[in-house]
């Protein structure tokens, strides 16, 4: 009895042991972070082109780049690590906000119209089809009448 009871802990409990296993590992590991992911998409985004275009070194360039992503995720120096996703951060922050305002304005653009503010450049959105309004910027208070 006692031999199956220990067959059917390592073959039910198997991801118990292999999720410990793998939390051990990476005690002390720096891990995935958001430069990690985006070379990864990097990585598989060049891979793709590369099977479209047939030009061997983007292969090895996206495998080199995926590499790159392994060693930063298994990294011990944590410091290095975190200042490098610290400093991709603070380039890519300011895209992907300006990504997925444009993917608001495109998702809203039947419903409502984008105005900027004359005044700050603030942009405004404001219901279509109202006629002329009377719009105040909350930015900087500015009054301007403008038609939907």
């Amino acid at each position: 009895m006692v031999l199956y009871f220990r067959c059917s802990t390592i073959f039910f409990g198997g991801f118990r042991v292999i999720r410990n296993f793998l939390r051990n590992f990476m005690t002390g590991r720096y891990g995935p972070d958001h430069l990690g992911v985006a070379m990864i998409v990097v990585s598989l985004i060049i891979s793709l082109l590369s099977s479209v275009v047939h030009f061997a070194p983007l292969v090895y360039f996206s495998y080199l780049i995926l590499i790159l992503a392994a060693y930063r995720l298994l990294s011990r120096n944590i410091a290095r690590r975190r200042k490098e996703n610290d400093r991709f951060i603070r380039y890519w922050w300011p895209v992907r906000t300006k990504l997925s305002r444009s993917a608001a304005n495109i998702k809203h653009r039947k419903t409502h119209k984008f105005l900027k503010c004359p005044s700050c450049g603030n942009t405004l959105r404001v219901p279509k089809g109202k006629g002329r309004l009377q719009i105040t910027c909350p930015k900087c208070g500015e009054r301007f009448i403008k038609k939907t």
